[in-house]
């Protein structure tokens, strides 16, 4: 935390004011308002990630930070300083993430979490906009020959402790008349060898989850994602209350990349793109209009995002679609136009 010290001139005055700041400047991260203004002042966006997820947030040898999930909190970076690098990366576990957050620790988390409403009202917290549509699914070894979660009866299933994922598990074997052993565990690692190491029988977490997690296996090809989608996992972007000039870059941040896909400006023809005379296109790049200033950003906000980061399909092929390791489908998360829900509101 940043803070401001008075200089001991022993004057009253002096130390209550200093005393003043200080304490103001407490309240403004605990109840997030000011963000911006801080996170310009630190010249990084502070940024929740997971403690390691393969395709959406983990560490490279070197210490570079990776994923789908990472890649957006550069794209928040891109847009405030022109730098997608002005960014720190803060591992946080499930448990504590969301007490962080409010804390102050970050300024944005970015650590596949589900949107809900018990979320945003118990921990006073906003989810700007679905950044990935997914849903609880499970992994189960081939050799058990199911083809279904209905045929799951009896299990042993490993699951991360302190999500809303125990919660799903539960309604849906008690909705279906089946029943499991529950194994319970502090962080998705330890879920991931206690299933390999055969405490359980079935693994259950976000389909997204499963897919990274199922490559880190021994013999990867020797389990399997059963088809079945028990929940709507709409994972979001997380900021504080009460701080809405925060909030709208964030959200804007994820819809400029979205509108940015649809009209097909990539981080290859963003130049050719602020030439364009396409009204769309002109509000997106910043010629037309003065969108970015509104934000408390430069006309260009946008046009940085994408020539830094790319556009949202940009970021999905390399992260966890067709040029990743995972080759998650796009699905849900394709565009509204091509099939999926992915849809952006318009800059206009």
């Amino acid at each position: 935390m940043w803070t401001t010290r008075s200089t001991a001139n022993g004057v009253a005055l002096g130390i209550l004011v200093a005393t003043t700041i200080v304490a103001a400047a407490a309240t403004d991260e605990r109840n997030g308002t000011g963000t911006l203004k801080q996170t310009i002042n630190r010249g990084a966006v502070l940024c929740g990630v997971g403690t390691g997820l393969p395709g959406f947030s983990t560490p490279a040898a070197d210490g570079v930070w990776n994923g789908f999930d990472v890649d957006f909190c550069r794209a928040v970076a891109a847009a405030i300083f022109d730098d997608s690098k002005k960014v720190m990366f803060v591992p946080l576990n499930a448990a504590d993430r969301f007490k962080d957050l409010q804390a102050g620790k970050v300024d944005i988390l970015s650590r596949n979490s589900t949107w809900s409403m018990s979320r945003e009202t118990q921990y006073d917290l906003y989810f700007p906009a679905v950044s990935y549509y997914d849903g609880q699914a499970f992994m189960v070894p081939k050799a058990r020959n199911i083809d279904g979660a209905l045929d799951l009866d009896g299990s042993k299933v490993c699951v991360q402790d302190g999500t809303t994922t125990i919660l799903n598990l539960a309604e849906y074997f008690r909705f279906n008349n089946l029943k499991y052993t529950e194994l319970k565990f502090t962080n998705l690692d330890e879920v991931s060898k206690a299933y390999e190491a055969g405490q359980c029988d079935t693994f259950t977490a976000d389909a997204s989850q499963l897919y990274a997690l199922r490559l880190t296996l021994g013999k990867p090809d020797d389990h399997i994602i059963l088809p079945d989608i028990i929940t709507k996992e709409p994972l979001a972007p997380v900021v504080r209350q009460r701080d809405n000039d925060w909030m709208m870059i964030v959200k804007w941040t994820l819809y400029a990349m979205i509108n940015a896909e649809e009209l097909g400006v990539t981080s290859q023809n963003v130049d050719e793109a602020l030439t364009s005379r396409k009204p769309d296109v002109m509000r997106l790049m910043g010629t037309e209009g003065r969108y970015g200033e509104e934000l408390g950003l430069t006309k260009d906000w946008a046009a940085r995002i994408i020539r830094r980061v790319g556009n949202y399909g940009e970021v999905y092929d390399r992260n966890v679609g067709i040029g990743s390791k995972l080759k998650i489908p796009r699905g849900l998360n394709q565009l509204w136009s091509a099939g999926g829900i992915q849809y952006a509101p318009p800059i206009r």
